[in-house]
């Protein structure tokens, strides 16, 4: 009997370790996927010379909720340095995406009800429409803050800073929301 039972713990635990591995190897695909998809794609696209999407931050967004923060902080730090280093940038991507994995608990707290809050994977489906797109634009809006201001480096032209945060942040939200529409089917 005390076999049977030290076997079953083993083999939980064996499973519990290969779904850890595999939930890892899935993070770094998204990683690789969504550091590339930006370097090589995304950082050329200007809509009216304003609109940038920074798609890559949705790595950041989608961890659970139940992470560790200084885990999550370092996920971004990387994630942001990985951007940083292919697109020639002196650590802005990885202050600002730490900044947002910094606040990333607080803005679920805000927008997410307590009592579903400890195993949470922010999505639609998991959080509902409104709860998530708060919690999205919020998100998104402090990152880009911070991006842009450090890129910008200077308040004469507030005005162009602040119509750049806005449309790339209204941009990143809606390429966002179209991944979070392909990946729900």
């Amino acid at each position: 009997c005390h076999f049977a039972q030290r076997t079953g713990r083993t083999e939980y635990a064996g499973k519990r370790r290969r779904e850890m591995i595999i939930n890892y190897l899935h993070k770094i695909g998204w990683f690789v996927g969504l550091v590339l998809l930006q370097v090589l794609i995304l950082n050329n696209v200007h809509i009216a010379g304003y609109a940038t999407p920074f798609l890559y931050i949705y790595l950041i967004l989608k961890f659970e909720s139940a992470v560790p923060r200084n885990a999550l902080m370092l996920w971004a730090f990387f994630l942001g340095l990985a951007v940083d280093i292919l697109s020639d940038t002196p650590g802005m991507n990885a202050a600002a995406t730490v900044l947002l994995a910094f606040l990333r608990p607080t803005f679920l707290r805000l927008f997410v009800p307590r009592d579903t809050l400890d195993t949470l994977v922010p999505a639609i489906r998991t959080m509902g429409i409104s709860p998530f797109l708060k919690y999205l634009v919020a998100s998104v809006l402090v990152h880009h803050g911070m991006l842009l201001t450090l890129e910008f480096f200077s308040f004469a032209h507030i005005g162009a800073l602040l119509l750049r945060i806005v449309t790339s942040t209204l941009l990143t939200v809606a390429c966002i929301m179209a991944v979070e529409g392909i990946r729900k089917k």
